[in-house]
């Protein structure tokens, strides 16, 4: 009862707030004790732990002979073995392997595997070498008898070697049998090692020149990239000003007694426009108008602040009264100015990125490297037609498209500033 008491009152420490477990546990004893004060090395550590003998018996271990299968010449090892793995083989004995080199005949020989190139003593010799060194060629080629056979490459030894395996399996098939035929191309493989030495025999000025050049083919594909984004966003908006104006002349065009009938079957209160999508109140409770007049979170500052300016140009209310007719319209009004105010805006872009393309190509033609800049005239949709002379059609392929200095939205829209208020101080001029 004494003990069991004692046992209870023992303490228990917690490990403090914000000490990891790792080091709280290198602090706590086996015996659970309170960590120490100071460092001390009196209680039971790594140094004075004792071994953990078990009751069963000691498994023997005896001091007997082995024989290496690899080995030919019968040579005998001794090593420490346990008693019950007497008489086995030896337990590394499964990694001998080795390859079979195919053995062939002298009929075989003259009837199949005759070479001008290659002598029956030289082609005995290969294969001696290939047994003997279980096809490593590198090491081949260094036993190879230079001096009496005529010199040879890795590759030719390879070539030989696997031309004789390849007929003799076609030999020796039996008819219907699909066979796994080695095929070794030697010209591959010489161009190959000599690339790779042209590789490793460059100079820094060329390697430095080479990661320049992957530099710029990296930029070249970012640009491409941003481009080919800005095209599909100019044909949105584009697509988005078409749609509009169709959706306005089917409603002008539409009955009036029809009227009702759609606003009975459609949906939402506030139709979708392109320029801006108002958001659907389906929430139930009441509502108030003037809540559907807000520009949803989607439409920048800059645009509000252009928005806004177009409206007082236009002599526009920016509170009108939220009666229904009147929501409804200056939704869509807004909704129509954002929207020329973004094909202005990707007009003004086209118009700089074509002039900055003008005068590098006038300053490439004043080098001399391409001809001359001729306009040709203006297509009916306000474009300008540019054309070179045909008498150097082979330096257009010197002119990369994505040559320059990469447009960035920013640097786009500081260069077209002005482009962009005199944008806005035309608003009439709407889809």
């Amino acid at each position: 009862q004494k003990k069991s008491k004692k046992s209870s009152e023992t303490l228990t420490f917690k490990r403090p707030e914000g000490m990891h477990r790792e080091v709280y546990a290198l602090l706590y004893s086996d015996k659970k004790d309170a960590p120490p004060l100071l460092p001390s090395d009196t209680t039971q550590g790594y140094r004075t732990v004792k071994a953990k003998l078990g009751s069963k018996k000691v498994r023997p271990w005896k001091w007997m002979p082995f024989t290496n299968p690899a080995r030919k010449d019968g040579a005998m090892f001794y090593h420490w073995r346990r008693a019950a793995e007497e008489g086995k083989d030896y337990p590394f004995a499964r990694f001998n392997k080795t390859v079979q080199v195919p053995v062939y005949s002298e009929q075989e020989y003259q009837m199949y595997l005759h070479d001008d190139a290659w002598t029956k003593a030289e082609t005995d010799h290969l294969f001696d070498l290939a047994r003997r060194f279980d096809l490593r060629f590198v090491v081949i080629h260094d036993r190879y008898d230079h001096q009496q056979f005529k010199k040879r490459s890795v590759e030719d030894l390879k070539e030989r070697y696997y031309h004789i395996c390849a007929k003799l399996a076609n030999i020796r098939a039996a008819p219907g049998t699909d066979l796994k035929i080695p095929v070794f191309d030697a010209g591959h493989e010489r161009r190959r090692k000599e690339q790779l030495e042209r590789l490793y025999n460059r100079t820094p000025e060329q390697v430095a020149e080479e990661e320049y050049l992957i530099q710029e083919l990296r930029k070249i594909e970012t640009r491409k990239k941003e481009r080919e984004k800005r095209t599909q966003d100019l044909q949105k908006l584009i697509t988005a000003a078409d749609t509009t104006t169709e959706q306005r002349r089917a409603e002008r065009k539409a009955p009036k007694k029809k009227l009702p009938q759609k606003k009975e079957t459609e949906k939402p209160a506030v139709p979708e426009t392109a320029g801006i999508k108002f958001p659907d109140f389906k929430s139930a409770g009441v509502t108030l108008r003037s809540q559907r007049m807000k520009l949803p979170s989607s439409v920048g500052q800059k645009k509000i602040k252009a928005l806004e300016q177009m409206l007082m140009e236009l002599g526009v209310d920016l509170n009108p009264m939220p009666t229904e007719e009147i929501v409804q319209m200056f939704n869509e009004l807004r909704s129509d100015l954002v929207l020329l105010y973004e094909l202005k805006q990707a007009f003004a872009n086209c118009e700089y990125e074509l002039q900055m393309l003008r005068h590098r190509y006038e300053a490439l033609a004043k080098a001399g490297s391409i001809g001359p800049l001729s306009v040709e005239g203006s297509h009916p949709d306000g474009q300008t037609g540019l054309s070179i002379e045909e008498g150097k059609g082979d330096t257009k392929d010197q002119i990369i498209d994505v040559v320059g200095a990469p447009l960035t939205p920013n640097s786009v829209r500081r260069k077209v500033g002005g482009a962009e208020q005199g944008a806005l101080r035309s608003p009439t001029q709407m889809p």
